[in-house]
């Protein structure tokens, strides 16, 4: 009976199993609640500030909120992180964006939770690769290498889709800047292939 689902507990057993964001169907699965009882849980502890409405039919603890990264992962799926929120989290670029970039094979979208913008870019099936699942202490999120994010970053600004940081685009010139950084030229080379686009090739060229 729903009135089995106390909201403390509830939360005690997300926690326990590490769960900051989920489904209406995972809940049902966790707490063997039915359709009936799950919606009005879920609807009740969304007013009441225990639980957050990502979007239509995805959840998240309020309380004991997920990172950013994890939300963009789970806002739209298939993606990973990338572009400009990825190059700066590498400090390619200097700057911290407003927004959370990230590659999508889905059609373009931007959404907007609790003020802070998430932004999900389109590229083809065979270029959504070159990332990883990258883990820190509780949290755990998918982002492209940092040559991946530059590819995938220039090949939009090639397009002039996205305006590029002239900043990164001095840097890039700067062969002591590669150095520092760690970037691998020929991995480089190889995610450009992916795109298969002479404009970004001649563009990337001037400066690997």
């Amino acid at each position: 009976m729903y009135t089995l689902l106390k909201p403390l507990q509830v939360r005690e057993e997300l926690l326990k199993q590490n769960i900051r964001i989920f489904t209406a169907s995972e809940f049902m699965r966790i707490f063997k609640s039915s359709p009936v009882n799950t919606k009005y849980f879920l609807e009740t502890q969304v007013n009441e500030g225990l639980l957050l409405r990502l979007k239509q039919g995805i959840y998240t603890l309020k309380t004991d909120p997920p990172s950013e990264e994890e939300i963009a992962n789970a806002l739209y799926r298939p993606s990973y992180l990338s572009f400009e929120y990825a190059l700066s989290y590498y400090h390619l670029i200097p700057e911290m964006p407003y927004t959370i970039t990230s590659v999508t094979t889905k059609p373009t979208r931007l959404f907007t939770i609790s003020s802070i913008a998430y932004s999900y870019r389109t590229v083809k099936k065979e270029a959504f690769t070159g990332y990883f699942l990258q883990k820190q202490e509780n949290r755990s999120f998918l982002i492209a290498e940092k040559e991946k994010a530059l590819v995938d970053y220039l090949y939009f600004v090639v397009l002039q889709k996205i305006s590029g940081s002239e900043r990164l685009m001095e840097s890039l010139k700067d062969d002591g800047y590669y150095q520092t950084q760690g970037l691998n030229k020929e991995k480089v080379k190889e995610y450009i292939k992916l795109y298969d686009n002479e404009r970004l090739n001649i563009f990337i060229a001037s400066f690997i």
